[in-house]
């Protein structure tokens, strides 16, 4: 049965630039790196694009509380230790068209650096023509995988 999905509105920024890479961080883009690891235990993203959207949901923050996957210990660099990830499918909706995705969430607590406001959804979608910083984008999460708090 397909969860029943939360729409969001939000705003795409510039995130750190690691994903898509080469980056100040790093010669290499991470998911360039990430996605034959994430393939090999049964996630393939060959038809997502090599970077991630950065979607700024205020005044919402999210909480990823089941995800669809979860890979830990995911050695994909020699210059940290291993990270923890996990997945949760999402729909990305730019310019009245609907682009398939995944919440991308590189767990904080096996991370050195570039951490994320929790207002921030990282999705790895399909490709997405034309799309720029400052865009207005809509996103549904499923609501059995990720919990959304606002502030008081």
């Amino acid at each position: 049965m397909l969860p029943q999905w939360i729409p969001l509105r939000g705003v795409i920024v510039q995130g750190y630039r690691v994903a898509s890479g080469p980056s100040q961080d790093y010669p290499y883009g991470a998911l360039e790196r990430q996605k034959p690891i994430f393939k090999s235990r049964g996630l393939s993203l060959d038809d997502y694009f090599n970077g991630t959207l950065n979607i700024n949901i205020r005044p919402y923050t999210f909480q990823l509380i089941k995800p669809e996957f979860t890979f830990y210990h995911v050695e994909w660099t020699d210059l940290h230790p291993p990270e923890h990830f996990s997945f949760s499918q999402c729909k990305v909706i730019y310019k009245d068209v609907e682009y398939e995705g995944w919440v991308y969430y590189p767990h904080p607590e096996t991370k050195r650096r570039h951490f994320q406001n929790p207002s921030l959804l990282e999705v790895i979608a399909t490709p997405i023509p034309e799309i720029h910083y400052g865009d207005k984008v809509q996103v549904f999460v499923n609501p059995d995988e990720i919990v959304l708090s606002s502030p008081p």
